[in-house]
């Protein structure tokens, strides 16, 4: 039997998929190096009409437009759920500032389903908007009753799907125009901060949508109300959720004086057996912006990667400056430790925020500390003369400081890549096991977005950055240490680029503008060309190009079988105006656009492509083993990953997850697999798709397609 099983594995060794022929591609020269976006599609009714038009005019004069993917949810049976941004704006008439609390309605969402040869079709879940008829607790114009039908829009919610395949919508955006002044009236008015702006108030509502009925039902409201909130699944199972904003055009709270100026900093955890949300308490407060970009670190904590969306165009707290630092927030504590200050070669002491002062206390402070406060967010074409122009007196004190060379013009770079980044994507790079199967390091890419200062994030510059980093905690040791490199820079400077992390590693980069749309909108141009990062020799590479300009408010999501959905392009009206379409280069603002395409990468065009025939079982116990089959794969195998499902919008998906599976044996005559999965910190339960990566003789990693399975059966229990 012995001979047997070698015999088996020698010719296994032979075969094609190991073989030392070229791998030969089934598509155009094109497509296998660069992949390809295929034609845009969208629904193809409106007003239970078939149109080829965005928006149509119902019976009462109003503007009705198909919803654009403003969020997007990549579902447990491969459909997909999405709903609007923005809904409304094609009713104002002058200004969006005056107008829009009076013209917007609730948001709509959507179920697409990608049948045979990607035929589309679609669902509205009822109710559309979400069910959300009232902000409890709001506090609406001058502390009263929103004067609006439109008080809990699914806009400006995060998202995130339960362990069992369910959504969870939690925040969101009452719109109502903020005038408390009765000009009718002799007696005297309270004075208004603006009077009749348009006021975004976030939300106290979360939702849940149920994909086997297709329906929404409301769940426990939190306790405060959140705009750009974000959300991230727990190793329980439970859901953490931390900033937004109650108010976001003035966050002035007279019943709370001390929660005005800044965004929500207290964070609440959703019990997902229960349906309660729970106030996490004093230690748990954090300083954050919104959308932050939280991930969960194989240690179960969730981890904050200094960046996030600055959307107020004058600054959107005065503890802002706070958003600089690298943290990570412990559920069983309730507590959050400071790391480092992101992309800076300085380690925070265990004492946190109060060692920095001691840490920065130079001999000559004259001349450090205006170098630490103006070196984060200027880019530097020449970091030999930006060396010569600091001199030698402010180099010394930072190589004492740190202990890294500031002669060093790599050294420059990596710390002007430094500090908070805002509108930019991070993306957690797949966890692997060290050589005792244990996951001790996450790292975290961060690419484009706006630069800002160290002493004010936000709003940060105004034009976009190409810059592109890694930022690493390593958790082996009993204090993590944090860590951050620069990597090859974007072709292309990419305000509001979205990541996708593709099977093999590899991170694709869609959409996005030039420059921050939010303070100039309408004047951005599109960025349409997309870009690859090969994590071997961490550059990047410009690839397919988008059919679509898609800037503000575009979405993406990974494919069950390795392709990526990508949609949205919703903006802000020009200037805050009105719609108009000033024509190239700038980005299309007569409205949002409704379509999607799907982008092919190369690996989809191989003749070499693995498959997966089978697992032993789709559900897998964490702590314990399974099986999968890929015939042919022997010597070549590169990888068993596990992807969570995407859940994606504002360029966030903090549940985004890829685990490298440790193969416990492989058996070359039954081509079986043995695996181990990891516990539940490393792997939180929830919808998974697995996939095969082999090691091609070109050297290239080729992913197959992937298997739906789910993690943590019995993780979460009952109500208690």
């Amino acid at each position: 039997m012995r001979r047997l099983v070698y015999a088996a594995f020698a010719l296994a060794l032979a075969s094609p998929a190991a073989s030392s022929a070229v791998a030969t591609c089934t598509g155009t020269a094109a497509q296998c190096a660069v992949g390809e976006f295929g034609a845009p599609f969208d629904e193809p009714t409106l007003l239970g009409v078939p149109t080829s038009e965005r928006c149509l005019e119902d019976s009462e004069g109003k503007t009705r437009c198909k919803p654009t993917a403003g969020t997007l949810v990549s579902l447990a049976d491969d459909r997909f759920l999405y709903w609007n941004a923005l809904e409304g704006t094609e009713d104002v008439e002058v200004s969006l500032i005056a107008e829009f609390g009076y013209v917007t309605t609730n948001d709509q969402s959507r179920v697409l389903t990608l049948g045979q040869n990607d035929a589309p079709s679609w669902v509205k879940p009822s109710p559309v908007d979400g069910g959300a008829v009232s902000n409890p607790g709001g506090i609406g114009p001058c502390g009263g009753v929103p004067n609006t039908g439109a008080n809990a829009a699914l806009f400006c919610s995060d998202q995130v799907m339960l362990y069992d395949g369910r959504v969870l919508a939690a925040g969101g955006t009452d719109y109502y125009n903020d005038s408390c002044v009765d000009w009718n009236s002799t007696l005297p008015q309270p004075v208004p901060w603006t009077p009749g702006s348009t006021e975004l108030e976030g939300i106290k509502n979360a939702r849940i949508f149920n994909p086997s009925s297709n329906t929404w039902t409301q769940t426990a409201s939190m306790e405060f109300g959140r705009w750009y909130p974000a959300t991230v699944t727990l190793p329980d199972g439970d859901v953490f959720i931390a900033s937004g904003v109650t108010r976001l055009v003035k966050p002035v709270y007279p019943d709370a004086p001390t929660f005005s100026g800044r965004n929500v900093f207290q964070t609440e955890t959703y019990d997902t057996a229960c349906g309660t949300w729970s106030n996490n308490g004093t230690l748990a407060e954090r300083s954050l912006p919104l959308f932050p970009r939280l991930h969960l670190l194989p240690n179960g904590r969730a981890y904050y990667n200094a960046g996030g969306q600055a959307f107020n165009p004058f600054g959107q707290a005065y503890d802002e400056l706070l958003w600089n630092i690298v943290s990570s927030y412990d559920p069983a504590s309730k507590t959050w430790t400071d790391h480092a200050i992101a992309g800076f070669p300085l380690q925070l002491t265990p004492l946190g925020l109060q060692s920095i002062a001691t840490d920065l206390n130079p001999t000559n402070p004259n001349a450090v500390v205006p170098l630490l406060t103006g070196l984060v967010g200027r880019v530097i074409d020449d970091p030999q003369a930006f060396i010569a122009a600091l001199g030698g007196e402010a180099t010394s004190a930072l190589t004492a400081l740190s202990g890294m060379d500031f002669t060093d013009p790599n050294t420059v770079m990596a710390v002007v890549g430094g500090g908070f980044r805002g509108t930019t994507f991070s993306v957690m790079l797949p966890l692997r096991p060290d050589a005792n199967g244990n996951y001790t390091k996450a790292s975290f890419l961060t690419a484009g977005g706006i630069q800002s200062t160290i002493a004010n994030p936000s709003p940060g510059n105004y034009v976009a950055t190409a810059l592109s980093r890694i930022d690493t905690m390593d958790l082996s040791t009993a204090t993590p240490r944090y860590s951050s490199r620069v990597t090859g820079s974007l072709n292309a400077a990419r305000w509001y680029g979205s990541g996708t992390l593709l099977p093999n590693g590899q991170v694709l980069a869609t959409s996005g503008a030039d420059r921050d749309e939010v303070m100039t909108p309408g004047l951005e141009i599109p960025v349409r060309v997309a870009e690859l990062f090969d994590p071997a020799s961490e550059t990047w590479s410009q690839v397919a190009t988008q059919n679509r300009p898609r800037t503000y408010h575009n979405s993406v999501v990974l494919m069950r079988d390795g392709r990526v959905l990508v949609g949205g392009h919703a903006p802000i009206t020009t200037m805050y105006m009105f719609p108009m379409n000033l024509g190239e280069p700038f980005s299309p603002d007569q409205g949002r656009d409704p379509s999607f395409e799907i982008y092919s990468p190369w690996y989809v065009y191989r003749s070499d492509r693995p498959a997966i025939t089978g697992v032993g079982t789709k559900n897998l116990v964490n702590g314990g083993t399974f099986t999968a089959t890929v015939p042919g794969v022997t010597t070549n195998l590169d990888s068993m990953v596990l992807m969570r499902r995407t859940a994606h919008t504002h360029l966030v998906d903090g549940d985004q997850h890829a685990v490298v599976l440790r193969v416990l044996s492989l058996n070359a005559l039954t081509s079986s697999i043995k695996l181990a999965v990891p516990g539940t910190k490393v792997l939180p339960p929830g919808q998974y798709v697995l996939f095969a990566n082999i090691k091609a003789v070109d050297g290239k990693i080729v992913p197959s397609k992937g298997i739906a399975v789910t993690v943590g059966s019995g993780v979460v229990g009952a109500c208690q």
